[in-house]
């Protein structure tokens, strides 16, 4: 059971879509504390920041392939993982240091190489998103 008084990874994203570069990701997160909070950002057809326009899926559909993709690797909703819903974020900032750290991974070529962009352009060469 997702316990909240645990250390908890967050990690925010559009996720348009989810894709195994965020998979390797998630994994990463997993292992530092055990449990993930997975938010997404209320993007569908607005703009989530500069150069980020492209936002075909809605949290609904974000979040059932989410689940699907982490169910197939063998992770567990309300277990390993919850997803939160959010307004369309596009700044972090805090005052002072209390407590926690702001972390930028980085990851072989071939998962840095992964590109949201390219699976949508290629769900739309498909017919499969508009």
């Amino acid at each position: 059971m997702f316990d909240s008084k645990k250390p908890t990874v967050l990690l925010l994203g559009r996720w348009q879509p989810w894709h195994d570069g965020h998979l390797a990701l998630f994994e990463r997160a997993l292992e530092k504390t055990g449990q993930v909070i997975i938010q997404v950002r209320d993007v569908k057809n607005s703009s989530g920041g500069e150069d980020q326009d492209d936002n075909p899926f809605s949290f609904d559909e974000i979040s059932e392939n989410i689940k699907k993709k982490l169910s197939l690797s063998g992770y567990k909703n309300n277990e390993d993982y919850v997803i939160q819903f959010v307004p369309n974020i596009t700044n972090i900032t805090y005052g002072r240091s209390v407590g926690y750290k702001i972390e930028q991974e980085s990851f072989e070529s071939n998962i840095e190489s992964i590109s949201a962009t390219k699976i949508r352009k290629k769900l739309r060469d498909e017919g499969k998103i508009k």
